[in-house]
């Protein structure tokens, strides 16, 4: 009874969350702004409701893919996040293994159910989301003053001189994201990447895919490593997902520490000189995820900072994207990148096999280089 009373108040926690977060990011209607009102709350619906689903059936699908494999697991714990500017309204959500998984088929299957039954989800929010987009004149209902410049706003409204005092977003785009603007949308109503915010289903489908992307890293105990462990056995696993963990850190952290500008480390302004140690070290406990003993992770880390540094002082025009640096940092501390080995290393039937390299297929297609730049433009001249 405490639990489903537990798994109950976090879902109805995570619903009002990612409600409050929709209303703020499509219509502007912060729950901190006077006036605000249950209409307000409701407008947040349109984008908390088929974020929740596309959630929702990922979780049960790795729940259902659990209970048939007899594995006993716990229902979703959602993660809700307070009603903050910029929040997403929630983490996203978690079950709980409590039995030993026997097999490397059972690690499949229960790691390729939950990406695979939320894809499909994303795919039918997406696909209504693009073939029912409201006509180019609906932006300025969120932005009257645009609508001086008609069609051509674009070319006006996004100079920096023109922003000061905003907050500018940028949504970002993935293959699969492009697919739909350029094949199943009228490209007359494909709204633009500043404004995809205001567009609820999209911007409910697209961070999906961010998240399915993220559980799809061929890592750890992730989705995509129990895929990439089912595919190719522990000893590969290991080496392929090291590989795949020290390029993301890399992107993640490239550009980060420009050559003789101080460095922020979690809020506080550094030195050149001691940014580059303090970063040193993030990067060090980041790489203790690779369990290889302290000196090859401090030598890792050595050397990855290195290549960035040295790439940036070459090529300063090609950057990161900090906003990984979280993940990086919790997959390194809390996931870890070696997959435990299976009491049973059956090989995986040929269907499994086709499915595996479908999943990461998907994740190939969902991934956002860039997922959100956000831009906040002080009302001091440039």
């Amino acid at each position: 009874m405490k639990t489903a009373v537990l798994h109950s108040s976090l879902f109805i926690i995570t619903f009002v969350t990612t409600t409050l977060a929709g209303a703020e990011w499509v219509f502007g209607k912060s729950i901190f702004m006077p006036g605000y009102s249950w209409a307000d709350f409701a407008s947040g619906m349109s984008y908390s409701i088929p974020f929740l689903l596309i959630l929702t059936a990922h979780e049960f699908g790795h729940y259902f893919m659990a209970i048939y494999h007899r594995v006993k697991t716990t229902l979703p714990y959602y993660i809700p996040l307070p009603p903050f500017p910029f929040m997403l309204g929630t983490l996203g959500a978690l079950i709980r293994i409590k039995s030993q998984v026997q097999s490397k088929q059972q690690h499949f299957d229960i790691g390729i159910a939950g990406p695979l039954a939320g894809f499909v989800v994303a795919m039918g929010v997406l696909w209504y989301g693009f073939t029912h987009l409201p006509p180019p004149t609906y932006v300025f209902g969120f932005h009257p003053e645009y609508a001086q410049f008609g069609a051509d706003y674009a070319q006006h409204v996004y100079r920096p001189e023109n922003m000061l005092g905003t907050a500018d977003v940028i949504i970002g785009k993935n293959l699969l994201f492009l697919f739909f603007e350029n094949v199943v949308a009228d490209p007359a109503r494909v709204p633009n990447a500043h404004e995809m915010m205001h567009y609820p289903y999209l911007f409910a489908g697209f961070l999906s895919l961010v998240f399915t992307s993220i559980n799809l890293l061929p890592i750890g105990q992730l989705d995509g490593g129990h895929v990439l462990y089912g595919l190719v056995g522990f000893r590969s696993h290991r080496i392929i997902a090291s590989g795949a963990f020290i390029l993301f850190a890399f992107f993640a952290g490239l550009g980060y520490v420009m050559p003789g500008q101080p460095v922020n480390i979690v809020g506080i302004e550094l030195p050149h000189e001691a940014g580059i140690l303090a970063f040193i070290g993030v990067l060090f406990l980041i790489f203790q995820g690779l369990m290889i003993g302290w000196k090859n992770e401090l030598l890792v880390a050595v050397l990855v900072f290195a290549a960035q540094y040295f790439l940036v002082m070459w090529r300063p025009d090609i950057q990161g994207y900090p906003g990984w640096l979280l993940f990086v940092f919790l997959i390194g501390r809390f996931v870890r990148v070696p997959h435990p080995p299976s009491p049973i290393e059956a090989p995986l039937s040929p269907a499994r096999q086709v499915l595996g390299w479908v999943a990461l297929f998907i994740f190939v297609i969902c991934f956002t280089p860039n997922p959100l730049e956000i831009r906040v433009f002080s009302t001091a001249a440039p």
